[in-house]
């Protein structure tokens, strides 16, 4: 038995109840019934539970029908807007941003930083690294995390494109990390995004943070607490990811004309983490040679703002990070 208060509650519930369910049976019709050449589909399957996912394969129809044919003005901002020229080389444009969001006659305009990263940022390539998915370069990985995080008491950011390379390397530097009074911080282990950044800006924390996707972008640590930022491998999309394989085939060239350029895009977020005011200062440390090696490699370099650049061993890792940092300062 209910009153009248009890019931009308109820109803609420039935109702919203209801329209999910609406929702379900709206979707489920559109991926298995009514399938459009539009979208991407796919299933994914955890221990004994199986979802079904939707995503559009061309998002520009969609931005220029509901964004920018549906406002008189629309001003798109950010500092990771260029990327490679078509093909993957050539001068970093906006000519690959144009393309995916149906944007060919916007005007626009490419600003100078109000950072000095020349006097603020050492870009560290190191050169005698094995590329990856060559013997050794996982032990270097580790050496130069270590190496950094020691040379500056912590105050260091990795950034990963995988949680397996992620957690393997959490287990082999913790202890030596440990034995120099640097703590560790590892995305996975149980902590939010969150609580993992407000650990990490504890000045007086020595800390070493260990991050992959999340962790290239939306993240602000300014100040002390972040003085270097490693990027162990350049951010290339897995090829079986069921979103990028689907848009790869929409390209002739999908290596140079899409993986490329989503990679550079995300490369220059990595690198964007170090230097968030004006009086910021620090190193971005490459791990990944292919930067020096590969004829696409000066495509990243490239789309990276002037910055003080050495290419040296690894083993100078700390001896120039000291100086760098020891440096005489205008």
């Amino acid at each position: 038995v209910h009153d009248l208060e009890d019931g009308t509650d109820l109803q609420v519930a039935v109702e919203s109840l209801g329209r999910k369910l609406e929702q379900i049976r709206v979707n489920l019709q559109a991926i298995v019934s009514q399938p459009s050449e539009e979208m991407i589909y796919w299933a994914e399957a955890y221990r004994n539970r199986l979802s079904l996912h939707a995503a559009p394969l061309h998002i520009g129809p969609l931005v220029e029908k509901h964004i920018f044919a549906d406002k008189d003005t629309v001003v798109l901002t950010s500092a990771t807007l260029r990327t490679a020229g078509r093909g993957g080389y050539g001068d970093v444009d906006f000519a690959y941003l144009r393309d995916r969001l149906h944007a060919q006659h916007a005007e626009e305009l490419a600003v100078g930083s109000p950072f000095d990263y020349r006097k603020n940022t050492l870009l560290y390539l190191v050169s005698d690294m094995p590329e990856p998915n060559q013997p050794g370069y996982q032990r270097y990985v580790e050496d130069a995390i270590v190496t950094v995080g020691r040379t500056l008491k912590g105050r260091t950011m990795a950034l990963f494109t995988s949680y397996s390379q992620l957690r393997t390397t959490a287990r082999a530097i913790a202890q030596p990390l440990a034995e120099a009074n640097v703590s560790l911080l590892v995305q996975g282990d149980g902590a939010s995004r969150q609580q993992l950044l407000e650990s990490f800006k504890e000045t007086d924390n020595h800390t070493v943070l260990l991050g992959t996707r999340s962790f290239w972008e939306g993240v602000d640590v300014p100040g002390i607490a972040l003085q270097a930022v490693l990027i162990v491998r350049l951010p290339f999309d897995v090829p079986s990811d069921p979103i990028f394989a689907a848009r790869s085939e929409t390209f002739e060239s999908p290596f140079f004309e899409y993986s490329i350029p989503e990679a550079v895009l995300r490369f220059r977020q990595g690198f964007g983490r170090l230097i968030r005011r004006r009086d910021d200062e620090g190193a971005v440390i490459i791990l990944d040679k292919r930067v020096l090696t590969k004829r696409y490699g000066q495509s990243f370099l490239d789309a990276l703002p002037e910055c003080t650049t050495i290419r040296q061993r690894h083993s100078r890792l700390e001896e120039l990070l000291v100086r760098w940092f020891n440096r005489e300062k205008e």
